[in-house]
């Protein structure tokens, strides 16, 4: 009996060792970056030694999985045993609730612990990025166009004429539309746009930077510097083409168009006859 105890703590030891040296760390440094709507997990890759690539798999659990899953994990379908360190989790965190996130390593069939988000992760704490914004004169208006505007946003666009700021114009611009059209503007008057981003009643970007921009009217285009003169630019070179045809072609076209038909045979022989019997002054009359 005095034999069995040192052999069974040997193995108990022996277990603990081979436990330690086998047994991959969890990923370190878990974070969740989340900008405009999109969520990505970023997590630092594991130093351990591993004869194959070291793959990592994602799960989460929001309010749906902790009240009726009863507390459940769901894995990420797009980061299962992926190589990267990296995970983009926007489709899965889909609601408003509060998600908590971990990830592990996995060498071969050894995986390591779970490493878990220091606090929950709420869509909400997304961070709104200044929105970008190309302003445009149309005719008697503006165009406003946005690019990459989050999905769930919603833009304010504020409208003034230079000067008198007090008596703007707001306008709202969904992302499904990214655009605004801004018509019956004084020509002429020189007009200025900013926008914002919102989401919800507590989440909104840094404003624009201010674009002002003249509005034009419909005969605008042919009153501009560069019209006029690429216009008369034209006009000279018709002018000089014309000249050259005149100059060039004018003698070819004018006996094309006063060409004489040939005599006949039996004038051009009569008169020829009554020409050297003219010249012999022998005035006896030949008949053709």
């Amino acid at each position: 009996m005095r034999l069995r105890r040192p052999v069974s703590l040997l193995q108990m030891m022996i277990v603990v060792l081979l436990d330690g040296v086998w047994t991959l760390s969890a990923p370190d440094a878990v974070s969740m970056d989340s900008t405009d709507m999109r969520h990505t997990l970023r997590w630092r890759p594991l130093q351990d030694s591993c004869n194959t690539s070291i793959l990592y798999s994602v799960q989460f659990q929001g309010e749906f999985e902790v009240t009726v899953l009863d507390g459940s994990w769901v894995d990420a379908p797009e980061c299962h045993l992926i190589q990267h360190t990296h995970c983009d989790l926007t489709l899965d965190l889909g609601s408003d609730s509060d998600y908590n996130v971990h990830v592990r390593g996995q060498c071969g069939s050894q995986p390591s612990a779970w490493a878990e988000l220091r606090r929950p992760f709420n869509r909400r704490d997304t961070v709104l990025t200044v929105p970008e914004m190309k302003v445009s004169a149309a005719v008697q208006g503006l165009h406003v166009v946005f690019e990459k505007l989050p999905l769930t946003a919603l833009v304010m666009v504020t409208v003034w004429r230079t000067g008198d700021e007090l008596k703007a114009q707001a306008y709202s611009v969904t992302a499904e539309e990214a655009e605004l059209e801004v018509a019956a503007l004084q020509e002429g008057e020189r007009y200025c746009v900013r926008a914002q981003s919102f989401m919800g009643t507590q989440l909104q970007s840094s404003s624009t930077d201010t674009q002002c921009v003249s509005i034009t009217g419909p005969d605008a285009a042919w009153r501009s510097p560069t019209t006029v003169t690429v216009t008369v630019i034209i006009m000279a070179g018709l002018l000089f083409a014309v000249f050259w045809f005149i100059v060039h072609w004018r003698p070819n076209i004018c006996q094309t168009c006063f060409h004489k038909e040939p005599l006949p045979d039996s004038l051009v022989s009569s008169k020829s006859l009554k020409y050297v019997n003219h010249r012999n002054h022998d005035f006896t009359f030949i008949t053709p």
